[in-house]
């Protein structure tokens, strides 16, 4: 779909939110006054502008809050999505423009499905993903249900990502801002959620989605984008994990991954990643040594040369697509922040069958428990977990 008109020309000092335009980028199935949208709204600014434009386009608005976790309350930190701050902000916003708002307590289920899973995952020496497991449970499965409950045509968040009607259905793509876009954390989004879902931000520059916030005169129109991991503001991972599971604090053997020497001790591998270089704390070395594999079972951490970082291939599993698989190359990011790079697949992706991607040149830091997703141009085609790599090096 395209961008409206009045959307395409960056900032604006204090436009009106025209209701025809507000209304197209809900795409909505039949005249707006006659639909509700249901909003999830995190208490940030971009699910709050969605939330001031799904108003404006004359659709009856219900906004949703999810209490997760209340862990910026307890540190005092603003900014960090779900906790208690964030839903008086998303509250105040709905005041404002006057529409419905519900919070719904989901702390149990989020520390069940989310948090557990994410100290979990670091006692198993992987490099969990909590963003993607929230999307794929509690933010989206559970909204899901909520929305139809509620009687909505469709269900709209802040994520800046684009849904675009193709010659095979709708597909998902990425946001018009490269420094903004979120598909990465939207690869398990399945076609028939992502025929019900709206992203109205998808094609907008965040200073754009800020000025309409003044304009539409939401109180939190500068607050701070969250940085973190919402339940980690901090960005303290290894204490969050050692709350939930004490036992990740054990210590260990820091070993040479190709000479076997042990070089000295660490303090718990939920300190480490794949690809980690800061923290290793071992001196006289005669080249920079980086962490090349953890092992739960005997809690050593593996380190050596980056060279021994190199990945022939990886096998991804509980993958997911997205509508059909295009006839053209490939590429996948196996990092939210890695640039997407060549690759071919063997294996049918999809229904959560196990996928191996192979690289057209060999990839660093391939860490086991991010999620690789993969695109075709500006269309992301699906993807899984990383379950395991072939290394260049032994």
């Amino acid at each position: 779909m395209e961008t409206p008109a009045l959307l395409d020309t960056g900032l604006m000092a204090a436009p009106p939110l025209d209701r025809d335009d507000a209304a197209a980028l809900f795409d909505l199935p039949r005249a707006a006054s006659d639909c509700r949208i249901v909003v999830a709204m995190s208490g940030g600014v971009d699910s709050s502008v969605v939330a001031a434009l799904a108003h404006a386009s004359g659709a009856e608005v219900i906004g949703i809050t999810l209490q997760l976790y209340d862990y910026g309350a307890a540190t005092g930190r603003k900014g960090a999505c779900c906790a208690g701050d964030d839903i008086r902000d998303a509250r105040a916003v709905a005041d404002r423009l006057g529409i419905a708002h519900y919070v719904f307590d989901h702390e149990s289920a989020f520390r069940e499905d989310v948090v557990e899973q994410f100290a979990d995952e670091y006692l198993a020496g992987r490099t969990p993903v909590p963003c993607i497991r929230c999307n794929m449970g509690p933010k989206f499965t559970d909204l899901f249900r909520m929305a139809r409950e509620l009687g909505a045509d469709c269900l709209a968040t802040g994520h800046y990502v684009r849904r675009v009607m193709g010659a095979d259905g709708v597909e998902l793509h990425r946001a018009f801002d490269p420094a903004r876009d979120q598909s990465y954390f939207l690869y398990g989004t399945t076609e028939a959620q992502l025929e019900y879902l709206r992203f109205p931000l998808g094609g907008m520059p965040k200073p754009q989605v800020r000025a309409l916030a003044e304009a539409a005169g939401l109180r939190n129109a500068a607050k701070p984008d969250s940085q973190d991991i919402c339940f980690v503001p901090d960005g303290n991972y290894a204490k969050i994990v050692t709350k939930v599971r004490p036992e990740g604090a054990a210590p260990g053997a820091i070993v040479h991954a190709a000479t076997g020497a042990v070089l000295g001790e660490h303090k718990g591998i939920v300190h480490f990643t794949v690809g980690q270089r800061k923290g290793l704390e071992i001196g006289g070395q005669p080249e920079p040594l980086y962490v090349i594999g953890l092992d739960a079972a005997s809690r050593e951490v593996r380190i050596g040369p980056k060279r021994m970082l190199a990945v022939h291939a990886a096998r991804i599993t509980e993958t997911n697509r997205i509508g059909p698989l295009p006839d053209a190359p490939l590429t996948v990011k196996v990092r939210s922040l890695a640039k997407p790079v060549p690759v071919t697949l063997e294996g049918d992706l999809g229904g959560g069958a196990a996928v191996t991607i192979r690289f057209a040149t060999p990839e660093f830091g391939v860490a086991p428990g991010q999620a690789a997703v993969i695109y075709a141009g500006e269309r992301v085609i699906g993807g899984g977990w990383i379950d395991s790599t072939e290394k260049v090096e032994a």
